[in-house]
């Protein structure tokens, strides 16, 4: 055993890449609000992989599976009444990118797609909503979920941006998508 689990009385998790995120709720900051129109760099640093005129698809910093994938609205909102047609259609435009953009790459047999709305619907960031495209494949929920509540993510982030971005480029500007 492990002198952290003798003394604490349980394992511990590191996980250093969370700072970000907490320090970012702790300044008020809201990790969706950015610009309409950025630059490869930042969008690099924010795993930015396509811009749409109203919404933009980006990876998600704490996936549930590889290839997670969040599209927020530009315009800062909780509530899906607010958010005028033309930004939830080009969203679910967006979605439909990110569907066969991940089919392409990982081959999965399946998607959950959708909103988590309010912190009661399971919204990390409810102040402001966005929509889920998780890839998934039959047996991805291992004995690590069940048992210790784990999920092994098997690529860095930075690895899944550098193949998924030309993959994105190419789809929103065969669609005539691109922002």
């Amino acid at each position: 055993m492990s002198e952290d689990r003798a003394s604490h009385g349980m394992e511990l998790m590191w996980a250093p890449w969370r700072m970000g995120y907490i320090r970012s709720k702790e300044a008020g900051g809201c990790p969706f609000c950015i610009p309409p129109c950025g630059d490869e760099e930042g969008d690099r640093a924010r795993h930015v992989l396509a811009r749409g005129r109203h919404a933009y698809v980006c990876l998600n910093l704490y996936p549930y599976n590889n290839g997670h994938l969040l599209i927020p609205p530009y315009q800062h909102t909780g509530d899906i009444t607010e958010l005028p047609p033309e930004a939830l259609a080009e969203m679910s435009e967006l979605m439909r990118v990110g569907v066969e953009v991940l089919g392409r790459w990982a081959g999965p047999q399946g998607f959950n797609v959708g909103y988590n709305l309010g912190e009661a619907g399971g919204a990390g960031v409810a102040d402001h909503l966005h929509m889920h495209v998780i890839p998934r494949w039959l047996g991805d929920t291992s004995f690590l979920c069940v048992v210790s509540s784990t999920k092994v993510v098997v690529q860095a982030l930075d690895e899944s941006y550098d193949e998924l971005r030309p993959l994105f480029v190419e789809a929103m500007e065969r669609r005539g998508l691109a922002g």
